[in-house]
């Protein structure tokens, strides 16, 4: 009997003795960290040897550089999009153009040369290179222009790029350790480092902080491992110092009146027109407009008009439109050579008829046509500057139009117009006001959020638009409209006997009368209605107010704004 007994105890012992070694292996196992390293140039997302990985801050962007010749470049689209926006790429005439404050700045491609303005200018390296549909940019020419500072470094290709400065948090190492890839000990090994060696604090967790290099690795590392943080600041290495843009600001409140001139001959009636108005400082005549694809400008300028002016103390702003629907914006404004052509004409025209400035009236500016748009300006601005020419630039209110830039244009140009009407419009689905109160004041205060308020001028209707809603045998509603002067509006509703109602939620009083052909309505714009547009200067604080147009408006309307400019 003892002798079955002896093998079957060895027999558990030995299970016994094997699942403690089980245990303890999986135990040993389970916390020893791994030494497996994670490939750095995968982990970086490069996938050739010439590829750049760029390390923004402390993120490492989507985005891929290029090391040609051993200078590290950047692609056009990632400068736009993170470091510099004033870079334009022109890609029909294979030419980068970048604006100043004063001076235009043109590079092309393959050429270590470049023009500022009319003077060369050479680097010992090559500025411009173009890998089929990629541009790319040499980042010490970048640099030159743009707030920042940079690092390479090899073993993977990589830039650390600064571009913001203040505090940061740091920790130093205690004992050599490395970083990995994610917190756990399991966790793939990014890189090694030094006791005593500093890291950058990007994210704390419960026993593992987020922590990044001086090399721009970004791993985890164990709490145990590292002191405790303390606040740094970044030193800025670059001598780079942010352009001046001087503008020029009227040391009065704007009173700005467009002015619709459609002939020579209309030039004419400016004398009597501006005989029965009170305070203006400035008119708008509508006189250049788009005339073809290659940048040339029709004109109806008038040396008289702007003398009789001038005799009343009233500055001119002669008004650019795109208009003409045979000219493509697009084409205009993103070809190099035909803005310059544009840009040129514009001043021409200003200093031979003596305008006192040049007012763009670009409308319906598509998202593909904005950046062009953009860099219009910023190249108009230039020479507007250096020959003493005000630019103001008229905008629609911000919602749903990002794309026109103001920030850009509160800084390059003198002022910025807001069309504060045409809330409802020539061929809207709905009837409504042109220009409500809480649309105004939505216009005023989205364009303040990107424009300073010394530069923004609000602009009012003079007009009102009469609704008719016809309604046909099978029930179906069409609409139709027409804009009406005050006067005139006034004069419409007496004829009909129609009361006006006044409405609170647009600040306008509003009337409706019927017809045998149809139901009429009219949210009017009169003394009430601009007297509670025109006060917002006030409490807005803003440069001035504009109206569209001179002739639309009855003989009380000046009065009220006066109350408001003086």
């Amino acid at each position: 009997m003892k002798k079955k007994i002896v093998p079957i105890l060895a027999a558990v012992i030995l299970i016994i003795i094997v699942a403690g070694i089980g245990i303890v292996s999986s135990l040993v196992e389970k916390y020893t960290p791994t030494e497996e390293r994670v490939d750095v140039s995968y982990y970086l997302g490069l996938e050739n040897n010439d590829d750049l990985a760029i390390i923004l801050q402390d993120e490492v962007i989507e985005d891929k550089g290029k090391i040609i010749d051993g200078i590290a470049y950047i692609q056009y689209t990632t400068v736009k999009e993170y470091l510099n926006e004033r870079f334009y790429w022109d890609e029909k005439e294979n030419v980068m153009i970048y604006t100043t404050p004063t001076d235009i700045i043109n590079i092309s491609v393959g050429s270590n040369e470049y023009y500022v303005s009319k003077n060369k200018n050479s680097e010992n390296y090559t500025i411009l290179k173009v890998d089929g549909a990629k541009v790319y940019l040499a980042v010490e020419f970048i640099r030159k222009y743009t707030d920042t500072d940079y690092e390479m470094f090899e073993g993977p290709n990589r830039l650390l790029l600064t571009k913001e400065w203040g505090d940061i948090q740091t920790t130093t190492v205690k004992k050599a350790d490395c970083i990995r890839e994610l917190g756990g000990i399991k966790s793939l090994i990014v890189a090694d480092v030094e006791k005593g060696e500093k890291l950058t604090v990007l994210e704390n967790l419960e026993d593992w902080t987020q922590v990044m290099t001086a090399d721009g690795l970004i791993g985890y590392i164990s709490n145990t491992k590292i002191t405790a943080e303390k606040t740094e600041a970044i030193i800025k290495k670059s001598e780079y110092q942010e352009p001046v843009y001087t503008n020029i600001s009227k040391d009065y409140t704007i009173n700005l009146v467009w002015h619709q001139v459609t002939s020579q001959e209309a030039n004419g009636e400016v004398l009597g027109m501006i005989a029965d108005t009170k305070g203006i400082t400035t008119l708008s005549p509508t006189w250049f407009s788009l005339s073809d694809n290659d940048g040339n400008i029709s004109s109806l300028a008038s040396s008289d008009y702007v003398t009789y002016a001038h005799q009343s103390n009233i500055e001119v702003w002669g008004l650019v439109d795109n208009f003409n629907e045979a000219v493509s914006t697009y084409g205009v404004l993103s070809s190099t050579t035909s803005r310059e052509n544009l840009i040129n004409q514009l001043i021409s025209v200003a200093i031979n008829y003596n305008l006192d400035g040049i007012n763009i009236d670009f409308e319906e500016i598509d998202e593909g046509t904005g950046e062009a748009f953009i860099q219009f300006l910023r190249e108009l601005s230039i020479k507007c500057r250096k020959n003493g020419i005000v630019l103001s630039v008229d905008n629609p209110v911000p919602a749903y139009t990002a794309h026109y830039n103001r920030t850009e244009q509160g800084i390059v140009a003198d002022y910025v117009i807001i069309m504060g009407y045409d809330e409802h419009y020539s061929g809207d689905d709905e009837a409504g006001s042109v220009a409500s109160l809480p649309y105004v004041i939505a216009g005023i205060e989205d364009t303040l959020a990107e424009v300073p308020k010394e530069k923004v001028i609000n602009a009012v209707p003079f007009y009102s638009r009469l609704w008719k809603e016809t309604t046909a045998e099978d029930g179906t509603v069409s609409l139709t409209s027409e804009a009406l002067g005050m006067d005139y509006a006034a004069s419409l509703l007496e004829q009909y006997g129609a009361e006006r109602f006044w409405s609170e939620e647009t600040s306008q009083y509003y009337s409706e009368f019927a017809l045998a052909d149809g139901l009429y309505k009219i949210w009017l714009e009169e003394e009430t209605s601009i007297d509670a547009k025109a006060k917002l200067l006030k409490t807005y604080d803003l440069a001035g107010i504009a109206s569209w147009k001179l002739g639309l408006e009855n003989d009380n309307i000046w009065d009220v704004i006066l109350k408001y400019v003086n």
